[in-house]
């Protein structure tokens, strides 16, 4: 049931809040915020709290800097690790800027424009997010170090360690946040974990997302940890993705990928979101896989996807169709990493499959067989091809592709590629560790 002014009032309170954290993201990805005192929350409420976002990743330039923070008010949540009697909420909250418009450069607002576009089209997006991340132990001056917390692998029990013992405690924080969280596991890798969160409509799933990794650094911390969110942080182990799991439904709360008569039980509206998908996943990727270290994961071997194809059989295709049907029926994005913006990935996915949808976008046959397993010649026979291999491809693709600029709009596009051109160009400029070792002494 949708909050009211008189609600979160009335809820901080009872709750005896002191302070209110009024959240946003920048462009990046990075949960940014406003702390107020109690007595500030009506005039919050009220739309009346501004910020300068002059500093802030993508916002305002000097000259333009005052923003406005609206707050979603079915977004408060109290933090449950405060000290009761300095306890503090959040609200996750839209950018505007002073004249009452929103502001073009707000990630959630590019999510919110393209469900509208879905709306129009007579469709609600629901999304499910599966959040991988590892759990690395702190040094005795507070930095991450790449060592491992156990040396568990796929769903394993064992004895109570600090990073079992942190996930659970992760979980039970986002639980009291009103999260609902479905389940938690180990992953392939040693301190590597999962968290999947229920079905939601997808601005609601992308702010999950968000808050996930803010709860997830904030309670690591105190078991002396750091949750990483680096797509690849150990070599020769598999990466941490964030497979998406996406459905429509339509006005009457009908799945609409379902179709009892199709092959597969799939709908002719699922197989052109399908379409969509694979036909602009290489100028989306850059989006959901912004890292330089994001391409060390999409690679052969790790059960990571690398070439663009689907099927209703199994998981070595960009694309799955997992098992369940009827008001189940889903489509399984296996390519984003947990190093995305939730808010701008579900933008770029939601538009590239509802262009499938407008266009009529077929996708090719599903593939029964395991794509790893085929050579060259039997890919290039089912003209099977590859995601971009490298942050500096992606971004060629990017650029290329106007359906998913037009996703994130000219404001956002033009500071996403600034400060990804120049994570690739410091990178290929550095000398690494690995070229020492090799040519040192050549």
């Amino acid at each position: 049931m949708a909050k009211t002014k008189s609600d979160i009032l009335a809820l901080a309170k009872e709750l005896k809040i002191k302070f209110v954290r009024l959240q946003f993201s920048d462009i990046l990805g990075v949960v940014k915020n406003v702390a107020i005192p109690i007595r500030q929350l009506p005039k919050a409420l009220d739309n009346e709290i501004m910020f300068d976002g002059s500093s802030i990743e993508g916002y305002a330039r000097v000259e333009e800097s005052d923003m406005n923070l609206r707050p979603d008010l079915d977004t408060f949540a109290v933090f449950p690790w405060c000290d009761p009697e300095l306890r503090e909420a959040r609200l996750i909250c839209d950018v505007y800027y002073p004249n009452g418009q929103p502001f073009v450069g707000d990630p959630r607002y590019a999510l919110k424009k393209v469900l509208e576009e879905a709306d129009d089209l007579g469709y609600s997006v629901m999304a499910g997010p599966e959040f991988e991340f590892f759990l690395f132990p702190l040094d005795d001056q507070g930095r991450a170090t790449p060592a491992f917390t156990d040396k568990a692998s796929y769903f394993d029990m064992g004895p109570v360690d600090s990073g079992e013992t942190a996930r659970r405690d992760i979980v039970v924080a986002l639980e009291e946040m009103g999260f609902e969280v479905e389940a938690s596991h180990h992953e392939v890798a040693f301190g590597q974990h999962e968290i999947g969160f229920k079905y939601d409509c997808a601005l609601y799933s992308a702010d999950r997302i968000a808050t996930a990794k803010f709860v997830a650094k904030t309670v690591a911390r105190r078991h002396g940890l750091i949750a990483s969110f680096m797509p690849k942080p150990i070599y020769n182990m598999a990466g941490s993705g964030m497979h998406t799991h996406l459905s429509l439904v339509d006005r009457g709360g009908s799945n609409v990928f379902y179709d009892p008569d199709e092959q597969y039980q799939l709908s002719k509206t699922a197989l052109y979101f399908i379409g969509g998908l694979l036909y602009h996943a290489p100028g989306f990727t850059a989006i959901t896989n912004p890292l330089v270290n994001s391409y060390k994961r999409l690679i052969s071997g790790y059960e990571a996807p690398v070439y663009i194809s689907w099927s209703a059989h199994n998981r070595s295709a960009l694309v799955r169709v997992p098992a369940s049907r009827k008001a189940n029926t889903r489509i399984e994005l296996r390519s984003p990493d947990p190093s995305c913006n939730p808010y701008l990935a579900f933008a770029v996915i939601i538009k590239a499959g509802l262009d499938g949808i407008k266009n009529k976008i077929e996708p090719p046959p599903s593939l029964s067989k395991n794509v790893y397993l085929m050579n060259e010649e039997e890919r290039e026979q089912l003209h099977i091809s590859c995601l971009p291999g490298s942050l500096e491809k992606a971004i060629e693709a990017l650029q290329e592709n106007q359906v998913i600029r037009s996703a994130l709009g000219d404001h956002i596009l033009t500071y996403f590629l600034r400060a990804k051109m120049q994570d690739w160009n410091e990178y290929t400029s550095q000398v690494h560790q690995w070229e020492v070792d090799q040519y040192l002494e050549v």
